[in-house]
């Protein structure tokens, strides 16, 4: 009895896995007859018609395929950066540790506004210098001046007057070459410094205005002269946006173009013009680079922003149109339209894609002018279509 039972209990799981198995069978026939992306559907000029009720039609806009002319506009990917012509490094030209840093990134600064001050000897030694050559300056233009009251007066030789004017001369040049190095270091008025208080600290000026857009150094950081950036000073006013061209795209992209570039972070439109295009080639992106110079009102477009740049590039002058909304793609991509055979029947049909501006597509392929495709409400027709496979 208990082999009997065994044996009715095999058939009764065996019948339901078979059941389930049907089932699952079934549903999936019936699940990939509910979509038009099935492999086994019917493609291209010999696709299958369907029908849409006459009560339901007012859901489906048919338009006609048209033939226009469609401006060319390159899309190019590309990045912001400094205008290298309005950018300055500043170097500090004496030695010394950093005291104290009087600036941030981000913020503008004038001409000759102080960045920074540095505890420098070399300073110190050339305020002393300067202070002694003036001195001896004044001391032997006394001395000259001297000289020739005494000469004209037959008081002394002609050797002492020129030996006087010949010292005057000497601490002349050293005066004047003393005062041209603290005009390096940004003194306009080196007099001033004899009248202020000793100090060892010196301030490294902005040579140009802007904005600094980086700082190098830190307080106590020792400096060395000509070889330590401290800042970067940039006029953010105007920028460079650096695009890659490929090589099929060459042909329509040319210096002084107008280009609109845009970006995500905001949602104007900027302008600027291509000013240089790359003469080698990258071998290993096989595209140039071109630059483009272009103003940055309020000063939004930051440097390694990525944006979009649109280059008008000619015009297509017989281009077969759709709608933007008439082409849909199927699960492996495939660009397709909605053509009208009837009615109310249509027709899945795979075109090629060309163009697409101001809400149409160029079709290269697939249709012909006159034809009439499915505009607003493919996607309704889309679903009506996979009710009906």
């Amino acid at each position: 009895m208990k082999t009997n039972r065994r044996i009715a209990a095999f058939f009764i799981v065996t019948a339901g896995i078979c059941a389930l198995c049907a089932t699952g069978c079934g549903s999936g026939q019936e699940e990939s007859k509910m979509t038009s992306y099935t492999a086994g559907h019917e493609q291209g000029e010999s696709a299958s018609l369907f029908t849409v009720p006459q009560e339901q039609m007012s859901h489906v806009q048919v338009v006609p395929v048209e033939k226009s002319r469609l401006a060319r506009v390159l899309r190019l990917t590309g990045a912001v950066t400094f205008n290298a012509f309005k950018t300055t490094p500043v170097f500090t030209a004496v030695s010394g540790p950093v005291h104290e840093i009087l600036v941030t990134p981000g913020e503008v600064v004038t001409v000759g506004q102080p960045l920074l001050t540095i505890n420098s000897p070399d300073y110190s030694q050339l305020r002393s210098a300067y202070i002694k050559a003036r001195d001896t300056f004044q001391l032997a233009d006394k001395n000259f001046a001297r000289a020739q009251d005494l000469y004209t007066h037959h008081a002394i030789a002609e050797r002492d007057l020129q030996q006087a004017e010949s010292d005057r001369t000497q601490a002349q040049a050293d005066l004047e070459s003393s005062t041209d190095a603290l005009k390096v270091l940004g003194f306009a008025d080196p007099e001033a410094l004899v009248k202020n208080p000793p100090s060892p600290q010196i301030p490294l000026r902005a040579p140009v205005a802007g904005e600094v857009v980086e700082r190098l150094v830190g307080p106590g950081q020792l400096l060395q002269p000509g070889a330590t950036q401290c800042f970067t000073i940039s006029d953010t006013s105007s920028v460079w946006v650096l695009v890659n061209v490929y090589q099929s795209d060459l042909a329509s992209v040319h210096t002084g173009d107008a280009v609109d570039i845009t970006t995500d972070s905001y949602p104007e439109v900027f302008h600027g013009r291509i000013s240089y295009i790359s003469p080698a080639m990258d071998p290993n992106t096989r595209t140039l680079q071109a630059r483009i110079v272009t103003d940055n009102p309020g000063r939004k477009l930051k440097n390694n922003m990525y944006v979009t740049a649109l280059v008008q590039a000619g015009v297509i002058p017989d281009a077969v149109l759709v709608p933007d909304s008439a082409v849909l793609h199927d699960t492996e991509n495939q660009p397709f339209v909605y053509v009208q055979s009837g009615s109310n029947q249509f027709a899945r049909r795979l075109v090629t894609l060309g163009e697409s501006n101001a809400g149409h597509t160029q079709i290269t392929s697939g249709l012909k002018e006159g034809e009439r495709v499915v505009g607003d409400g493919s996607l309704f027709l889309q679903f009506k279509n996979s009710l009906q496979h």
